[in-house]
């Protein structure tokens, strides 16, 4: 038995085009194509969808989704690195929504928050205590540089903190794409990425060659930060540590 592309959309609630973004990319072809140029789906592909929405929900990256189904990465490890990446979520989740609460209450004629509690939650507290590991790992050179720059977040609004964590995940998406594709970690087309990474970091802090290098391997020891990447890719925590060390030996 087979189902047009329009059935599918219905069964499933993903809409016609996005089941054809899923074929554009090779994550989900038809079984075959009719003669009218409808694409047509049996009951392989239409479980291979249901995997697809499962992983989906779970947070997977598309790119994540394909190697799982493809067999190039074991489910259970994948599954395992999102979990720890959805409890560390979790907690900063439950703090934002107290931050939130708060303001509200202040809104509403209660106590004012202390500035400091205004961005409870959101990730410069995370950059924080990443900065502050850093410094401990590289002594006074990485403090004076991070201290040089922290002046410039200081006037961020809210606006500005939402586009600073969306640079991140396409940051951390396009870092899967180059992995995806065996890109070498210091290839020309890398270091660009790099490039943009670094000029993302400089939004909050300025790193040297040395801290930019620590940075890298921050985010391979900190089990915060592998998460967030190994839940894209299983091991791409080090394909960026080895990357980002590549460009500070180039450039910085």
């Amino acid at each position: 038995m087979a189902w047009s592309i329009a059935e599918v959309a219905r069964m499933s609630k993903v809409t016609s085009r996005t089941l054809r973004h899923y074929d554009a990319i090779g994550l989900l072809e038809p079984a075959w194509i009719g003669g009218n140029g409808y694409r047509y789906y049996e009951r392989e592909q239409v479980l291979r969808l249901q995997q697809i929405l499962l992983l989906r929900e779970l947070g997977l990256g598309l790119e994540t989704v394909r190697e799982v189904l493809d067999g190039r990465h074991r489910t259970l490890d994948v599954l395992r690195n999102h979990e720890r990446w959805l409890r560390a979520e979790q907690e900063r989740l439950v703090l934002l929504a107290t931050t939130v609460s708060r303001t509200i209450e202040e809104m509403e004629g209660g106590d004012k928050m202390k500035m400091e509690e205004l961005f409870d939650g959101f990730d410069a507290n995370r950059q924080a205590r990443y900065e502050a590991e850093l410094v401990e790992r590289f002594g006074e050179g990485a403090e004076q540089h991070i201290a040089g720059s922290k002046a410039k977040a200081a006037s961020w609004t809210k606006a500005d903190a939402d586009r600073f964590k969306a640079e991140w995940q396409e940051i951390g998406e396009a870092y899967a794409a180059q992995f995806g594709a065996k890109v070498a970690a210091d290839a020309p087309e890398l270091l660009e990425l790099v490039d943009r990474h670094y000029r993302w970091v400089c939004l909050s802090w300025t790193p040297d060659r040395e801290s930019f290098t620590g940075l890298g391997q921050l985010y391979v020891d900190s089990p915060e930060f592998k998460a967030q990447f190994d839940a894209r890719a299983e091991g791409l925590a080090e394909y960026a540590r080895d990357a980002m060390s590549a460009y500070a030996r180039a450039r910085l």
